[in-house]
């Protein structure tokens, strides 16, 4: 396996920015994806896990992004991720690879061509790259920079899925530890967790919560990570168990 931290440190961004060696709070990657996205031309950046075919919301996949809140919730009203070809992709490939929303979305067999294109211009995010990515223990994720900037050249490429490939890592470790195993669960992760168990979908319980999604999203995540589960529904099946919900 490469040793990402080895060297990332000393790499030098374009415009001459440099990669912070304290990374240790999400919001530190969040800065830093920030500085990359900014380095490197894009306006936009998103970092997820790579859904599986049952999932039916971009929202619930999303652990890091700077795209809209109004965004997201389009994209998941006019329920776009299971016709995806880039999500597809990503399911089906590990090399990175660019895309171009108008011409990639003609792949669509769901008829939401148009939809996904004037989606995804109106927030600017007409070409850009993807890179799929994992953490030591093989969770698999993506990251993706989009904007409006020319195609990035074969060096851009090697030099973004390096630093992607290191970000996510260090993302994945600060989440394990901060959601280790063992761990208590919160007040707000149990109440997400009785509504999720109650079949409330996201966009549900941040109304019923006064939470963003974003934020239930989050206190899922780290409830799952807390019990050591795969997916939300064995987290839901290990907090009944243990009588963290009724």
């Amino acid at each position: 396996m490469n040793d990402f931290s080895r060297d990332v440190t000393s790499l030098a961004l374009p415009k001459g920015v440099r990669i912070s060696e304290n990374l240790s709070h999400e919001d530190d990657l969040r800065q830093v994806f920030g500085q990359v996205m900014k380095a490197y031309g894009f306006d936009g950046y998103l970092v997820m896990f790579v859904p599986g075919k049952d999932t039916r919301l971009l929202s619930e996949t999303v652990v890091m992004t700077n795209w809209s809140k109004k965004f997201l919730r389009s994209y998941d009203a006019a329920c776009m991720l299971s016709g995806s070809p880039v999500i597809e992709h990503l399911r089906r490939s590990t090399v990175p690879f660019t895309y171009n929303a108008r011409l990639d979305n003609r792949e669509r067999d769901d008829g939401k061509n148009d939809v996904a294109v004037e989606l995804f211009e109106r927030e600017g995010l007409v070409r850009g790259v993807y890179i799929p990515v994992h953490d030591i223990h093989g969770t698999r994720g993506a990251v993706g920079f989009g904007g409006t900037r020319e195609l990035v050249s074969s060096k851009e490429m090697t030099e973004l899925t390096f630093l992607s490939g290191y970000l996510f890592g260090r993302l994945c470790e600060i989440g394990g530890k901060r959601g280790r195993k063992g761990a208590p669960l919160s007040r707000r992760e149990i109440e997400c967790l009785h509504w999720a168990a109650a079949g409330k979908t996201t966009t549900e319980m941040a109304r019923i919560l006064e939470l963003s999604e974003y934020t239930v999203n989050h206190y899922l995540s780290r409830a799952t990570r807390k019990l050591d589960s795969v997916n939300r529904v064995q987290t839901i099946a290990k907090a009944l168990r243990a009588g963290l919900i009724n």
